[in-house]
């Protein structure tokens, strides 16, 4: 829960004195996802951000940096079916992003009891998991919170075409480096704090 950029909004809003209602139909969604945004229930994305900045007149990077300001730690996975590339990759992602709860699977089903049962920010894929695929796991996150940023993990680029089809973020080529995941957090959908030195 964002409590800060809902009660930012709040403000700003009525600042320009527009209800919600008003609000809702200038950013071309229903009033259902005005009121979540002013509740702390989600993040507006990258593209919705820009749109609220132009509308309430405020300078966009302020709108940015209290969206990132999440009042809770950033929950992120990674499922890879390779061992020795999951243990690595986890301790890339807790030298980057410091102030995260960051969990491994090897097996999606894993995961996916996971992410029920938690709120997963980012969820980082190997898109050949053994017998399954990343591309399904991603759409199966992706109806438990649709507000999940997924990103794929391959050292096989051409998957790119099928991939865009389920929703992801973006990729990941292995093995990953601290830079390639800094330059990635910087273009998710629904962003959150890194925390650390680098936030």
């Amino acid at each position: 829960m964002n409590t800060l950029f809902a009660e930012t909004l709040r403000n700003l809003r009525t600042k320009k004195g527009l209800s919600q209602n008003q609000l809702a139909r200038l950013m071309f969604v229903n009033n259902t996802t005005i009121s979540k945004w002013e509740n702390g229930i989600h993040l507006p994305d990258v593209a919705m951000i820009t749109r609220l900045a132009q509308i309430l007149e405020v300078d966009i990077g302020t709108l940015f940096s209290i969206a990132s300001e999440s009042d809770e730690s950033p929950n992120i996975i990674m499922v890879e079916d390779n061992k020795p590339i999951l243990n690595y990759s986890l301790q890339i992602l807790e030298e980057v992003v410091p102030n995260a709860m960051i969990a491994g699977f090897n097996k999606p089903k894993m995961a996916i009891e996971y992410a029920k049962a938690n709120r997963i920010d980012l969820a980082i894929l190997d898109i050949e998991l053994g017998t399954a695929s990343g591309l399904d796991l991603c759409r199966s996150l992706l109806e438990i919170n649709p507000c999940t940023n997924v990103v794929y993990l391959t050292a096989y680029p051409d998957y790119a075409l099928d991939a865009w089809d389920t929703g992801a973020c973006g990729f990941l080529v292995k093995p990953l480096t601290s830079e390639s995941v800094r330059r990635k957090l910087k273009m998710l959908r629904f962003p959150f704090a890194m925390g650390g030195s680098d936030a």
